[in-house]
């Protein structure tokens, strides 16, 4: 919960790849409170208040991937909406004059894509979120010890365009630039 919330200010891509994990974990252990407390909880070195509250917060977030049906896979819509916002000020990005340093840098991922589409079976959404999903791959064939190469490989791309998207994101967040001003 504390890591979530300044992830959120500071770096909304590394935020959503954090609740994607905070998915996984829940999923691996089996939604249950008791689980939860012992192995996310616990471990953490707080007063017994915060315990509650944290605990409290997984088990919303248990909560909300059984309303949505996402119990055995997907992600929340909270993280897909996000995702969604990226995306569109990609869009953005791609036409407007703000935006030439970030197509400069998109146009080194662009000729990936298609093969990156492929690999991970994901024809049906957007470039960004595309790259979200190649980010998360990696991140857990990392974990597991082994992955695909393309993924991997593509990395080098994926994440200067994240890193860059990300930050104009927040500065546009902030109020500190306007897309529509050269």
């Amino acid at each position: 919960m504390d890591i979530a919330q300044s992830r959120r200010k500071e770096n909304i891509a590394e935020y959503i790849l954090y609740l994607w994990q905070i998915e996984d974990l829940l999923r691996a252990l089996q939604f249950s409170p008791e689980a939860i407390y012992s192995q996310l909880v616990a471990p953490r070195n707080i007063a017994d208040e915060q315990r509650e509250i944290f605990l409290l917060w997984y088990m919303d977030i248990a909560n909300l991937l059984r309303e949505e049906g996402k119990e055995s896979g997907g992600h929340l819509n909270h993280t897909l909406h996000l995702i969604a916002d990226l995306h569109n000020l990609h869009l953005q990005l791609m036409q407007l004059p703000a935006g030439e340093h970030y197509r400069k840098t998109f146009s080194r991922l662009s000729p990936s894509l298609p093969t990156l589409r492929t690999l991970l079976g994901k024809n049906e959404i957007s470039d960004t979120e595309l790259c979200f999903r190649a980010l998360y791959a990696s991140m857990l064939y990392r974990i597991k010890g082994g992955g695909q190469k393309a993924v991997t490989d593509t990395l080098e791309y994926i994440s200067p365009v994240i890193g860059e998207l990300t930050a104009i994101y927040h500065k546009v967040e902030r109020g500190e630039i306007d897309l529509f001003k050269e």
